[in-house]
């Protein structure tokens, strides 16, 4: 009887191990980690290798372990680019001069050929003046030209980004829902179908004649690939 009661005991710890092992990588996914993956830095604080200029020729650099971009008189928006990615939780941080309109692109192309050839085109997280009241959406860059989402009952989201501040960044891209945060406050959240894929971009948007040169810095770019239904806040 005693060997039985034993037996019994060690079936029932070993049910428990088991359900804690496996509640364990749930709850690591939940947090945008993984027991078996790590975040990719997608800048290693040094060079630019691995990164292509599209759509422009503002200037970028490697500096003090940010990424500088620079205005150019007279070029279109540029973009500094890097990818494909497809489902993601993407987290950087950027300081953006107060004068300058800036943006991260995710998931997009450029037009190879036609009238719009070497333009960037897909969604772009906005970065602005902090009285745009618009950071953290998402804008339809070089093609539908619209905002994805609808901040007018978003006060919070109005109010995330802080200007001539450093700003954290995240984004998280998973099949056709796409969502972002600004300093932890949830931004954009909105459902497309449009582009599944696509690169990652920098962007140093263009300026008037007579202005700037304007400077827009990131840091600590880093990226996280999601699997095929793999939950995360």
């Amino acid at each position: 009887m005693k060997h039985q009661l034993l037996a019994v005991r060690f079936q029932v710890l070993a049910a428990i191990f088991g359900v804690l092992l496996a509640v364990r990588p749930l709850a690591a996914q939940k947090a945008g980690a993984s027991t078996d993956r790590q975040w990719t830095p997608l800048y290693n604080g040094k060079t630019l290798d691995g990164w292509t200029v599209r759509g422009g020729y503002a200037k970028y650099k490697a500096e003090d372990g940010m990424t500088v971009g620079t205005t150019v008189e007279g070029s279109p928006n540029s973009f500094l680019c890097k990818g494909p990615f497809s489902d993601f939780v993407l987290e950087f941080d950027v300081l953006c001069d107060k004068e300058l309109n800036s943006g991260v692109q995710i998931r997009s192309h450029v037009y190879e050929n036609g009238p719009r050839k070497g333009v960037v085109y897909g969604y772009q997280c906005e970065i602005a003046p902090a009285d745009i009241k618009n950071c953290g959406n998402f804008y339809d860059e070089g093609r539908r030209g619209k905002w994805w989402d609808e901040f007018s009952g978003k006060p919070g989201a109005q109010n995330a980004f802080k200007g001539s501040e450093w700003n954290h960044y995240r984004i998280v891209a998973q099949g056709d829902h796409i969502r972002s945060w600004v300093n932890g406050i949830p931004c954009a959240d909105f459902h497309d179908k449009t582009d599944a894929s696509g690169f990652i971009g920098l962007q140093v948007h263009g300026i008037k004649k007579g202005t700037g040169p304007f400077q827009v810095r990131w840091k600590n770019l880093r990226i996280f690939t999601l699997m095929p239904g793999e939950k995360v806040e």
